[in-house]
């Protein structure tokens, strides 16, 4: 067997393509557009050839997917999880678990997928203003 992909509904492509690409700093590879099945699949991936996230959007999509998603969290190891988490809050993303450790921290995307970040190697230096955040949320 070999690990294809996770699917994520989302409910605006620009929006999720901000936090996923410009934001987080992964790559689309791939697109499909289906008008006859009135959806659109985007493949983002840390690399060519690397494992991706499918980001689905349903061209009639509801305004939520409600909380029955029956789905825990992507994780991404980093090489910088105190420059990656600096970014993201630049971009009005939430820390929902700051990387105090500076080992691991939680965002979230637009559309509430728990995203969980990892630095890569041995921990970091405690940072500010990491050191002292506390949690703004469940992860």
């Amino acid at each position: 067997m070999k690990y294809l992909h996770s699917m994520l509904r989302i409910r605006d492509v620009d929006e999720s393509l901000h936090f996923f690409c410009k934001l987080l700093g992964l790559l689309e590879t791939r697109r499909k557009e289906s008008p006859e099945g009135r959806f659109t699949l985007i493949f983002l991936a840390t690399a060519p050839g690397e494992p991706e996230v499918e980001l689905t959007y349903n061209w009639d999509v509801p305004d939520s997917y409600g909380n029955a998603r029956n789905f825990g969290h992507l994780a991404y190891e980093v090489d910088d999880i105190h420059e990656i988490c600096h970014r993201l809050q630049a971009g009005g993303v939430t820390i929902l678990r700051p990387p105090r450790d500076g080992r691991m921290a939680f965002v979230k995307s637009p559309d509430g997928i728990s995203i969980e970040l990892l630095q890569k190697g041995p921990a970091l230096a405690p940072a500010e203003p990491w050191a002292s955040m506390p949690n703004t949320g469940s992860w």
